[in-house]
């Protein structure tokens, strides 16, 4: 049981992050361009319209897919509890693959926003 505690735990990591930063993001877009922190592209980083732009738009897509992937991450996780721990961390595997595309794949509509918006400078 401690086991799928903690694979639950670690499965609402990205979801829980997605939507964390994506309120920051969103609301508290960083001042500066900078290559720390925000979402960095070289074509979110040409100037400061842009980037304000791709970190408030990108917090936006963060926020519902964080929220969107609660469900589903709590649902498999669920699901596997009867499981042996192996086919519980298979489970917990899996969920993570997806939520890793999820979180990755939201570069594409924003670079996609971007170019609509400002072109291809």
């Amino acid at each position: 049981m401690w086991f799928w505690i903690f694979l639950l735990i670690c499965n609402m990591l990205i979801p829980a992050t997605m939507v964390g930063f994506g309120w920051v993001l969103k609301n508290r877009t960083p001042k500066e361009i900078n290559s720390i922190f925000g979402y960095r592209t070289k074509r979110s980083m040409k100037n400061k319209e842009t980037w304000e732009f791709a970190n408030r738009y990108c917090g936006q897509i963060w926020i519902k897919a964080g929220l969107i992937m609660i469900a589903p991450t709590i649902l498999a996780t669920a699901v596997c509890y009867p499981l042996d721990d192996d086919g519980q961390g298979w489970v917990s595997l899996a969920v993570t693959a997806v939520q890793c595309v999820v979180l990755i794949g939201s570069i594409f509509p924003v670079e996609k926003a971007l170019k609509k918006k400002f072109g291809d400078k």
